[in-house]
């Protein structure tokens, strides 16, 4: 891990509290404030610094600072600088007060400040909140919280973790199968026994034992602790696992999710920004961009306004868009994201299932009542397509045209219409049938789709390549990779075609090759760009996937970068996105398509061709997964995501039925 300082706010150079508490003090007097000047002296100022800023400001002027800046500004921008005036401590009691008062309790930031304190600042806390509000913290906890998620946070607040030197090298396997024991192995959970060991070991001896728990149950720690908890005791203990694993990279998850979306959570955003400018910035902003493709500084841009975002700009540093090399925080958090893909076990798991007592004659007579006469029965059409396996209604398809005589798609079509008729029919096809069909649709016109010829063709197996490949001759009449060729061109038609041969290499890792396509790829980098398309594609678009993972793994050994910033950065346009697209298929396709979900539905309209083209390909394969996926990264669910942004212009809201029936559920 990385060792010493690494915030943002340093102590000020020529420090003079005196002349500090002048200046605030000119920037209040009068009609108006100097909001300029009050956050630039607070924030090139340590907190330290600002302690004595304010012991001279109420020594020369006989008022409290945080008093007169309270009356002086307003909003966000307030709360922010009043943060940052007050000792870590302080701050730490104000938020968890906050937290805890009134009506509801807010156990996201007590989630946050108790997984994420060391001893010592537990201590501090715990003092500076009986100073502060002349209460017991343990006793205002315990009267606002239940059960194990209450005994998890008396644990924390105790401050009595083991120090980090301490591994106990003999209880490391020992721990490890404890865990186990105490959930997947047994019927039932034995939450005791996660308190225990997660509430008071050492950070690096769990770390150790997540390792060992990784080998004997072949998932991790976390995913476990998803399948064993729930509710507001397993948010908490996924926030120790991940602040045990890395606090950076632990913040770097909040920031992301206080700013994505329709809305600002600034209670989370100032929160994190204030405690963490001075111990671990660097190093949240490194795993912000390994994790999200993105600098923080860009996010903080695009999401805040006024002296608010110049604030948290300055708290935030700096821009690591253009960063090359990671620091050594991110670079071992990078190696062990791999690690943890490469040995992870997925056990995919689809929301559509083989429908019990199945009767396709009795299903194709009841197709055939809801299209009959004045008006369609859109309801049962739903019921039947949407609850049906594939394979099943494959027969009911023969059934319905041995029975009656007619096309089922062809009557289908004819009385459904818009994105209904889509899904419905997209429901119908045959796997191949509907790659096929997606694939046409995106080549075919005046533009050509190239994110959903990227989707599809970096996602399928080989079998299923193979398959589309026939159904597109047999349906079109012309070979699916002629289409490709006249339709794209340069290296992007080159990587398309690669893929379409499916012929993906199969089986396990060659880990002597997977050290030499690492060195290669990492050569590569400082190659031409034309040389180093060349290379990235021999390598990314014939290697098996589990092959891939090690190599992506070893890249970061052999160059000190991160694979997906290396083509973010050197590589562009559709080449960019194939390649991109590749990487995060490797390293965890439902995440992938879970991300492909939310920017079909985010913004102002809906891609429903995205939308469709995956719930229905997905289905029966990994939605439960991707919907797993898509609630971790984006707060919200998939089924409520599909709720609102279906709504709009689906007046029937058969369309919006569908797709929650094939979504399987809330999460």
């Amino acid at each position: 891990m990385g060792k010493g300082f690494r915030g943002t706010i340093v102590e000020h150079p020529d420090f003079d509290a005196g002349s500090d508490a002048e200046a605030l003090y000119n920037a209040m007097k009068g009609i108006g404030s100097d909001k300029d000047a009050i956050l630039d002296l607070i924030t090139s100022r340590s907190n330290a610094q600002r302690q004595e800023i304010r012991s001279a400001y109420k020594s020369q002027y006989g008022k409290d600072l945080i008093d007169d800046l309270k009356y002086e500004l307003t909003g966000k921008f307030e709360r922010l600088i009043v943060g940052l005036m007050r000792p870590p401590a302080y701050h730490d009691a104000k938020e968890i007060k906050d937290a805890i008062k009134g009506a509801g309790t807010d156990e996201k930031c007590l989630i946050e400040i108790l997984a994420s304190r060391t001893n010592e600042q537990i201590h501090n806390l715990v003092a500076a909140y009986k100073d502060a509000y002349g209460r017991d913290l343990e006793e205002d906890i315990i009267g606002d919280t239940s059960g194990h998620f209450k005994k998890m946070l008396v644990v924390l607040l105790q401050g009595t973790r083991e120090e980090d030197d301490v591994v106990s090298e003999d209880l490391v396997e020992q721990d490890a199968q404890d865990l186990y024991d105490a959930g997947e192995a047994q019927w039932g959970t034995d939450e005791a026994k996660f308190i225990m060991l997660l509430g008071n070991r050492s950070v690096t001896h769990l770390q150790l034992v997540f390792d060992e728990y990784q080998k004997i149950a072949e998932k991790s720690i976390e995913d476990s602790i998803k399948s064993e908890l729930s509710g507001d005791f397993e948010r908490l203990m996924l926030a120790v696992v991940q602040c045990i694993r890395s606090k950076p990279m632990f913040f770097a998850r909040r920031l992301y999710k206080s700013m994505k979306g329709l809305g600002t959570a600034d209670n989370t955003l100032i929160r994190i920004m204030v405690s963490r400018a001075e111990i671990d910035m660097l190093d949240i902003r490194e795993c912000f961009r390994l994790r999200y493709e993105k600098s923080l500084y860009n996010m903080i841009q695009d999401d805040t306004s006024g002296e608010y975002k110049r604030t948290l700009l300055r708290l935030c540093g700096g821009d690591d868009d253009m960063a090359g090399e990671f620091f050594p925080e991110a670079a071992q958090i990078a190696y062990k994201m791999w690690e943890i893909s490469a040995t992870t076990k997925i056990q995919l798991r689809g929301t559509v299932r083989p429908y019990q007592n199945f009767d396709p004659a009795s299903d194709a007579q009841a197709l055939r009542k809801a299209m009959k006469g004045f008006g369609t029965d859109e309801d049962t059409i739903i019921d039947i397509v949407a609850k049906r396996s594939n394979e099943q209604r494959q027969e009911i398809r023969q059934t319905f045209k041995s029975l009656l005589g007619r096309d089922l798609m062809a009557d289908l079509k004819s009385e459904l219409s818009k994105n209904l008729q889509r899904l419905i029919l997209g429901l119908m096809m045959t796997p191949a049938e509907f790659d096929a069909k997606m694939m046409k649709k995106a080549i075919e016109g005046a533009g050509t789709d190239e994110h959903a010829l990227i989707e599809i063709l970096v996602t399928r197996g080989n079998q299923e390549i193979q398959e589309m490949c026939s159904a597109y001759q047999s349906a079109f009449k012309k070979s699916l990779e002629d289409a490709i060729a006249s339709d794209t061109s340069g290296h992007f038609k080159r990587i398309l075609i690669a893929l379409a041969q499916g012929a993906r290499e199969e089986g396990p890792v060659d880990m002597a090759r997977a050290l030499e396509d690492a060195q290669e790829l990492a050569e590569a980098c400082n190659a031409d760009s034309g040389d180093m398309e060349d290379k990235f594609m021999s390598i990314l678009c014939t290697r098996s996937f589990p092959h891939l993972r090690k190599v992506f793994q070893e890249f970061v050994r052999c160059s000190n970068k991160d694979i997906e910033q290396i083509i973010k950065k050197e590589m562009s346009g559709d080449v960019k996105n194939a390649m991109f697209a590749i990487v995060r298929s490797v390293k965890n396709q439902p995440s992938y398509f879970a991300d492909r979900l939310y920017k079909a539905m985010k913004g102002l309209g809906t891609d429903d061709r995205a939308l469709i083209r995956i719930m229905v390909s997905r289905s029966e394969i990994d939605l439960f997964n991707i919907r797993k996926e898509f609630k971790d990264t984006h707060e919200a669910s998939l089924h409520e995501f599909i709720q609102v942004e279906t709504f709009v212009g689906d007046t029937s809201g058969d369309y919006r039925k569908t797709l929650l029936i094939l979504c399987g559920g809330e999460d």
